[in-house]
């Protein structure tokens, strides 16, 4: 069985107090659940050590980027070594916010996935298409490409394990943070177009988890969650709110 992943990206909120009541929150509320969820939070790095501690080792935790290096004279960066050191599990990779608003590339992603599995920790790296790319009908054939660019050197790796450190996270552009979402089908669809796109490639494509990101809400991850080929979501806003987020991470059935 592929792994189920509900993650709560923070983006650039939170505080001391808000770490220590919703963390404490989830924990408490999470911790028996029976349906398989790894529930993961990933706060803004200064954040990072509160909610490890606070996790006990019930919630997963990772960081929201990395730096291009391993170390060195790159003042505001922070490496992938780094952040398994501080106890991290995860790195979020190519987030949509991180190309539009920082000019991330395909190939800087790949570079920082690289470095991820080197440090042996799970990179989740997202992928989507503009609005724009969306209605040209080329939304496929966009995120095709940056699901082929960014796993380019997991293919090149002599050592096919790195595959089990992938999770690909498909979130649309126009639909993060707008309140918009796509329909279960229209997600399913997406999620079974990279699935293709990974086995082509050779990767082990039925192992790897694909997650959702794009406004999932209480409301509408019932719908999101009983499709085939969508393992979780990545979750924004919702995962602000302790009980939204907990909701979230029960809308999969036990034993399914």
């Amino acid at each position: 069985m592929r792994r189920r992943i509900v993650a709560g990206n923070w983006k650039m909120n939170g505080s001391k107090d808000l770490s220590e009541k919703l963390v404490g929150y989830v924990r408490s509320e999470t911790g028996s659940l029976d349906n398989g969820v790894e529930v993961v939070i990933i706060p803004p790095a200064l954040y990072v050590g509160d909610v490890l501690r606070l996790a006990q080792d019930a919630v997963s935790v990772g960081v929201q980027n990395v730096g291009r290096w391993q170390s060195g004279a790159y003042t505001g960066e922070i490496s992938a070594e780094m952040a398994k050191d501080a106890g991290c599990r995860y790195v979020l990779v190519g987030h949509s916010e991180r190309r539009q608003f920082f000019g991330e590339t395909d190939e800087q992603v790949a570079e920082k996935v690289s470095l991820v599995l080197a440090s042996g920790l799970a990179a989740i790296m997202c992928v989507g298409e503009s609005l724009e790319e969306r209605e040209s009908g080329q939304a496929e054939t966009v995120v095709a490409g940056q699901v082929r660019a960014g796993l380019a050197s997991v293919v090149r790796a002599a050592d096919g394990r790195a595959w089990q450190n992938i999770v690909v996270a498909y979130e649309p552009v126009w639909a993060i943070g707008t309140g918009k979402t796509a329909t279960a089908d229209d997600a399913q669809a997406m999620h079974a177009s990279i699935r293709g796109v990974l086995e082509d490639m050779g990767a082990p494509a039925e192992k790897i988890s694909l997650l959702y990101g794009g406004s999932v809400k209480a409301d509408n991850a019932a719908a999101l969650f009983s499709e085939p080929d969508i393992d979780g979501g990545l979750i924004g806003g919702a995962s602000l709110v302790a009980e939204d987020f907990v909701s979230i991470c029960r809308y999969f059935p036990a034993g399914a």
